[in-house]
């Protein structure tokens, strides 16, 4: 006669056994719990809810006067499902939808309008992506710098330095590139990230270093006669945060050229660059991005001076870029935007002088200027890491033939 209780325990451990089975069949179709945050060097958003498939959020502004657009987050555990990101403020998706990375933001591409409207876009998921990264933009971060340079450390033609710390106290760098003897015929300024958010300038200037570097006649030419130093975080905070950085209260850094400066980044511009030029300083250039999307804002463009002089060597350097650019992105002169003009007004730079103002007024200088480099969509042509450093080529060609120029 069976043991009524041990036909209990034999069913019981059959229950448990169909039940692990059932779990083991099932546990790859369960939907993970899917997290969103701005963790991350470059993040930026504030995330209001996560219902269903959808979730709803929006930049963060934190210190920012009035509204601007830079996002940009991670996305864990939403393999093998669709899901759909809507912004609920503003409209803060550019003109080929978001930039997506799927390596932690080394490396970026765009998703593509077909996926996306100016307030929202939709993704799935593939089975493995357990984390992808996606912004406004090809966010570029102090990994990404890293990780250009570090194959170039051994090269004779540069030298890394720090211009200062900032308030956080993280190295502010200052590459030099060229003749680094002290004997150079020309010295030449070159700045980026003023502003947080216009990422796509540094691209730009990877593209001039390595022009400077490149063995052939122009590199060579470079490292025999200009010694060029570049700053690509001028707001090294504002940027590993993932802060706007445009419009920041009292002033950005950009306006931060008047009076006393309250940063120490701009701080230490002003008080290294008169001391190092020695009356060598031919050119001072700073890169930018525009805002999102529409008119001017999908060109590149040079910000005209108030000074009709300074005014006249733009328009010199800018007919010899049309000459000379090989690249896919096409600077015309006529898209230039003159002082007094669209944006470009006294009443703009009302809270403080802008680094390129500053430029011209120091000692012996030819040109301080200032190009904008869209961020996605520049006259029709697609902008990206690439395409953005074949800009920066054909600006270091350009540069050699205006130095090489008589004034």
């Amino acid at each position: 006669m069976t043991d009524p209780l041990n036909r209990r325990v034999d069913f019981r451990f059959h229950r448990v056994a169909w039940c692990g089975l059932l779990i083991a069949i099932l546990a790859p179709f369960a939907r993970a719990e899917v997290m969103v945050d701005a963790a991350i060097p470059g993040g930026n958003a504030i995330v209001e809810s996560i219902a269903g498939d959808t979730v709803r959020l929006k930049p963060d502004l934190r210190d920012t006067q009035g509204n601007w657009f830079y996002w940009c987050f991670r996305v864990r555990e939403a393999q093998g499902q669709s899901l759909k990101f809507a912004f609920t403020a503003q409209a803060p998706v550019g003109v080929r939808g978001p930039a997506i990375s799927r390596d932690g933001g080394m490396t970026w591409a765009w998703l593509g309008r077909e996926h996306a409207t100016n307030s929202s876009f939709e993704y799935r998921f593939g089975p493995e992506e357990r984390s992808v990264l996606f912004s406004v933009g090809m966010t570029y971060t102090q990994a990404n710098w890293d990780a250009f340079i570090k194959p170039l450390k051994d090269n004779p033609a540069i030298r890394l330095e720090k211009l200062c710390a900032s308030r956080k106290g993280r190295d502010v760098e200052r590459l030099h590139v060229g003749r680094l003897d002290g004997a150079p015929a020309y010295r030449v300024l070159v700045t980026a990230r003023h502003h947080a958010c216009e990422m796509m300038a540094d691209d730009v200037m990877e593209g001039m270093i390595s022009a400077m570097l490149a063995d052939d006649p122009a590199g060579k030419w470079f490292r025999e006669k200009v010694e060029v130093a570049l700053v690509p975080f001028v707001d090294k905070d504002g940027v590993e945060d993932g802060d706007q950085g445009k419009n920041r209260k009292p002033r950005d850094h950009n306006r931060d050229y008047s009076d006393k400066s309250i940063y120490p980044e701009t701080a230490a511009l002003r008080e290294w660059t008169p001391k190092w030029s020695e009356g060598k300083l031919a050119v001072m250039m700073d890169l930018h991005c525009p805002t999102l999307r529409g008119g001017p804002n999908e060109r590149v463009y040079q910000v005209g001076k108030e000074q009709p002089a300074m005014e006249a060597q733009q328009k010199r350097f800018g007919k010899l870029l049309e000459s000379l650019e090989k690249g896919s992105i096409v600077y015309q002169q006529k898209d230039d935007i003159p002082f007094g003009k669209e944006w470009n007004t006294a009443e703009n730079f009302k809270q403080g002088t802008s680094s390129s103002s500053w430029g011209a007024g120091l000692p012996q200088i030819r040109l301080a200027t200032t190009f904008e480099l869209p961020y996605a969509n520049a006259g029709g042509k697609e902008v990206n890491a690439d395409s953005a450093r074949a800009f920066g080529r054909d600006l270091a060609a350009t540069l050699k033939a205006y130095l090489e120029s008589p004034d």
